[in-house]
């Protein structure tokens, strides 16, 4: 939670619109059409399995620092995977799960900071990360935090 607490504190312009709890202490939301949800898990390489699923205007992004144990199951499970600059190791794992073809998945041991390979099991599409000037002041350049 420490690592997001700037975010949550200057997201929004002086307006809560973020909040910031720990892994297992997430509770129901209250998503709606007028107030949609995005719940961000940041819970290491080791995730707790969730008992808060996506639903009805609410989605939850996992993020992983690297591939370990669970990956498989989690990229598997998901809806999208964005994927950084991965080791080539990790990098053959997600081609083989996300069926990815070879060449695409050789690359992504040689992304860019600032690139980012989006995919589906059946679609994928590179995208270069352009922040706006307030969101480099907030958050700084692209980057892969290890």
């Amino acid at each position: 939670p420490q690592a997001w607490a700037g975010l949550a504190r200057d997201a929004g312009g002086g307006q809560q619109c973020m909040t910031v709890h720990e892994v297992r202490q997430v509770g129901p939301q209250g998503a709606s059409v007028a107030a949609p949800v995005l719940v961000v898990r940041d819970c290491g390489v080791r995730p707790p399995r969730s008992r808060l699923a996506p639903g009805p205007w609410q989605s939850v992004l996992t993020l992983l620092p690297f591939l370990g144990p669970a990956a498989p199951r989690l990229v598997s499970d998901a809806g999208l995977v964005g994927i950084q600059r991965v080791s080539p190791e990790e990098a053959a794992v997600l081609g083989r799960v996300m069926r990815l073809p070879r060449q695409n998945a050789e690359a992504l041991s040689q992304l860019g900071d600032d690139m980012v390979l989006w995919c589906t099991r059946e679609h994928h599409k590179l995208v270069k990360m352009v922040p706006t000037e307030a969101e480099t002041a907030l958050l700084g350049g692209p980057r892969r935090l290890d």
